[in-house]
């Protein structure tokens, strides 16, 4: 069964308790926690004091997504808020390796985003130190956006290079996750699904989650 981690963007930002709450109560895994810091992307989101909030009512791991530049700056800073994944993107980062054991030696995982232009290949030489993929499936920076399509060949060609490298990491999509492409997500290889609006958005949540995790997408 795959991992679900319902993206904390798409909560009522006024109501965040309850939804944390929700989620504790769901079938879901983590909760997918996304930084933005409007120079790596074009937008905004949250920063320490929203997840030291998150973290004090949250009973599932944090994954948190940094869509920010120079992510080496806090590491041991979001570790310490009580992150158990914490992904960098390729494109920030410039020496990648480097960063990567930094985040192990907080004790956390690591993980590794790229971009829809970022080939998966130039993972190739670092996957047995990352423990997560966040392919990015949206241009990141907002929710709601439409998924890509070329996603699916990108998560088979990583799926290839994990099992030739022997990694153990995961594969996680981020960005337009939903009802029809879930499943064929899974079958190319992915493991962790991010769903944000589709989840919050939703009449009945917790029924969407359970519905993704256990794939009875009908």
């Amino acid at each position: 069964m795959p991992l679900i981690a319902p993206s904390i963007l798409a909560a009522d930002f006024a109501n965040l308790e309850r939804d944390v709450k929700m989620i504790n109560a769901s079938a879901a895994d983590w909760f997918h926690l996304d930084v933005m810091d409007g120079v790596f992307v074009p937008n905004i989101s949250f920063g320490m004091p929203v997840i030291e909030a998150i973290q004090r009512h949250a009973t599932k791991p944090l994954d948190v997504h940094l869509m920010i530049v120079q992510p080496e700056r806090y590491i041991e800073t979001f570790r310490k808020l009580g992150a158990g994944v914490i992904s960098v993107h390729l494109e920030a980062c410039t020496h990648l390796h480097r960063t990567l054991q930094q985040i192990h030696a907080t004790g956390a995982q690591a993980g590794v985003a790229i971009n829809p232009h970022t080939s998966v290949d130039l993972l190739e030489d670092v996957l047995n130190d990352i423990d997560l993929v966040c392919v990015m499936s949206v241009n990141p920076g907002f929710g709601g956006q439409k998924f890509i399509e070329r996603t699916y060949d990108k998560v088979r060609r990583l799926s290839e290079l994990i099992q030739k490298t022997g990694s153990k990491a995961k594969i996680e999509i981020d960005g337009g996750v939903n009802s029809e492409n879930a499943s064929k997500l899974l079958a190319a290889g992915a493991d962790v699904l991010v769903a944000g609006n589709f989840v919050f958005s939703a009449a009945n949540p917790l029924e969407v989650i359970a519905r993704l995790k256990g794939q009875q997408m009908a």
